[in-house]
């Protein structure tokens, strides 16, 4: 089995001491988010074909990674970078220092093990369509030979994300729209083909209906937990399914994910894992790195 950790918080920049801990252990337990079930999961080499690993800071997770490696897992690290203005993301870490970490793992690992995503496109007067094209340039030009896949998508407004971005707008002073299917696939294209000529291969993320014409259009869908880039890395083959109960338009292959919502402070306001960011501080201060979940199930 594939583990995510993960795509309900980032485990990697603020919960990596769990993690190891975890990882010395051989497992872990998670709870399910709709039934409130907990369910172990195997971190041994004999239960866990690699791990999936999503992140927008490396930086305190770097010896967890080593030790991931020392193990023998094979694993991908899914690196957001999106240098956005604060107002859209409060505790990111600058866009530089990522950068250079990329790197770093890039060199210690090879670059097989980074997918770069610029995730979700937001639309708003900090972000026009002219800015993203500006910024995946820069970006695509600095991360380079860095990996070889980038990750594209558009902030979807859930009910939790439309209030979140409300609340960051009235609070931070700018505005943000949602514009017409059309212009946010002509868009998706440009950002495409730009990073294709800097040798990504440019991916679209459960996002079908947003797809530009695949005749004349680089921009193919994303599998973001994906057994065949995990069995590149490994050396060796990895059994594969697909996702059970995957939402429409996702390729991924199927995983346990070990991580919570609620629980990244990063602060980002378009993020469909926080519904409440009081919540997720509060969960994150109260956070027992020794515990066997990374949040106790409610009792």
């Amino acid at each position: 089995m594939i583990v995510s950790a993960s795509h309900r918080t980032d485990i990697p920049a603020f919960y990596p001491t769990w993690f190891r801990r975890r990882l010395d252990a051989g497992w872990c337990k998670g709870v399910n988010a709709f039934s409130g079930k907990a369910y172990t999961v195997d971190l041994s080499p004999e239960g866990c074909d690699g791990f999936v690993f999503w992140t927008k800071n490396a930086g305190p997770f770097m010896d967890a990674l080593a030790a991931v490696h020392a193990r023998g897992f094979p694993f991908v690290v899914q690196y957001t970078i999106t240098a956005y203005p604060r107002a859209l993301e409060t505790s990111v870490i600058d866009a530089e220092r990522s950068i250079a970490r990329m790197h770093e793992i890039a060199e210690r690992f090879g670059p097989a093990t980074l997918v770069w995503r610029y995730d979700p496109v937001l639309f708003s007067d900090l972000t026009p369509p002219q800015w993203h094209r500006d910024t995946v340039a820069w970006l695509a030009e600095r991360l380079e030979g860095v990996s070889d896949e980038a990750v594209f998508s558009v902030a979807q407004l859930y009910r939790k994300t439309l209030r979140n971005t409300n609340a960051a707008a009235e609070r931070h002073g700018f505005t943000w729209w949602d514009p017409p299917a059309e212009d946010k696939t002509a868009l998706l294209d440009e950002l495409a083909r730009t990073v294709q000529r800097h040798g990504f291969a440019p991916r679209l993320c459960a996002q079908p209906e947003l797809r530009p014409d695949p005749l004349f259009s680089p921009l193919e869908p994303a599998r973001c937990i994906d057994a065949d880039r995990l069995a590149c890395v490994a050396g060796h083959d990895i059994g594969r399914q697909k996702a059970k109960g995957a939402r429409k338009g996702c390729e991924c292959h199927q995983a346990r994910d070990i991580g919570a919502y609620d629980t990244c402070p990063h602060g980002c306001c378009y993020c469909y894992a926080v519904q409440h960011p009081r919540v997720a501080k509060q969960r994150y201060r109260a956070h027992d790195p020794d515990s066997e979940f990374l949040v106790p199930p409610a009792r």
